[in-house]
């Protein structure tokens, strides 16, 4: 088992996870953070705004991966 954080970015808020989630290995880590980022978008309460969000996931001394969910406008070009 090993320790990952998950921190979570939402539009112009930032929280950083202090304590950390044991999970088998990278792999889970990143369905827990898919997982925890598309209840995000559910749960959102904006309407007409829509915030870019995030989960940037790392161990105890690095940063591993983000996953993340930008919204363009329409006409928008990536």
């Amino acid at each position: 088992m090993a320790l990952f954080f998950f921190d979570i970015q939402s539009g112009r808020e930032f929280f950083a996870d202090e304590d950390g989630l044991d999970l088998p290995n990278q792999k889970a880590a990143e369905i827990e953070a898919m997982q925890t980022l598309a209840g995000m978008v559910k749960d959102s309460v904006f309407i007409n705004e829509r915030p870019d969000m995030a989960i940037e996931v790392r161990s105890a001394s690095e940063r591993l991966f983000c996953v993340s969910l930008i919204y363009r406008k329409p006409g928008t070009k990536h």
